[in-house]
């Protein structure tokens, strides 16, 4: 998977690289889907959500480039392997998730793997979490119709925010530097992500 999927199409950053073959993809995925942990693409999870397609974690954490010292913030845990892979490459993450029972898997699943800096949280991701803000990164791992402002404001200056923006089933990964009280934003890839669903995301009749 490594090698064929992801450093052949440009991923290079050898600690990234390093934690893709580490973390066991397949204990993420239900045991009826167990066959399709390692395919081109992603994989349902339950509650309508998918585990991203290998890819384009690698890309989403490439872009992130989150730092051993980093405060990360994801929204959307989903299965938790997104959430494992920063675990391994920041200090701290804090990771919210809106369906309960999903958040419970994961957090079973981190807890095995010895991902001990790692919190689980149910909420809204939209609305971040500002209690324990600011963060050095925010990694979005859904679709939202703009850049939540509620997020922008949790990001440290200096930090990088990673989002998926687009209307439902085509987006731009978008890149969002802070310097000071500027935020400098870049387009990337095209991606589909499932959507992100809150009081500054799409609605929940999505």
């Amino acid at each position: 998977m490594v090698e064929q999927q992801i450093a052949l199409r440009g991923i290079r950053d050898p600690r990234l690289l390093a934690v893709l073959r580490e973390i066991p993809r397949h204990q993420f995925v239900p045991p009826d889907r167990r066959g399709q942990a390692y395919e081109d693409r992603p994989v349902p999870i339950g509650e309508q959500q998918t585990i991203s397609q290998p890819y384009m974690v690698a890309l989403m954490t490439d872009a992130l480039a989150p730092a051993a010292t980093d405060r990360v913030l994801e929204i959307g845990t989903g299965s938790g392997y997104q959430t494992a892979i920063l675990s391994r490459l920041a200090a701290t993450v804090t990771s919210i998730e809106r369906h309960r029972s999903l958040a419970r898997q994961a957090a079973d699943r981190l807890h095995e793997l010895g991902c001990d800096n790692v919190q689980v949280v149910v909420g809204d991701g939209s609305e971040g979490w500002p209690e324990a803000a600011p963060f050095d990164r925010i990694l979005v791992t859904a679709g939202a119709p703009a850049v939540p402002e509620t997020l922008l404001s949790q990001l440290a200056d200096g930090g990088r925010l990673v989002i998926p923006v687009g209307p439902p089933g085509l987006q731009r990964l978008t890149l969002v530097d802070r310097e000071g009280n500027r935020f400098q934003t870049r387009e990337g890839e095209a991606c589909s992500f499932v959507p992100l669903i809150g009081r500054h995301g799409w609605d929940n009749s999505s």
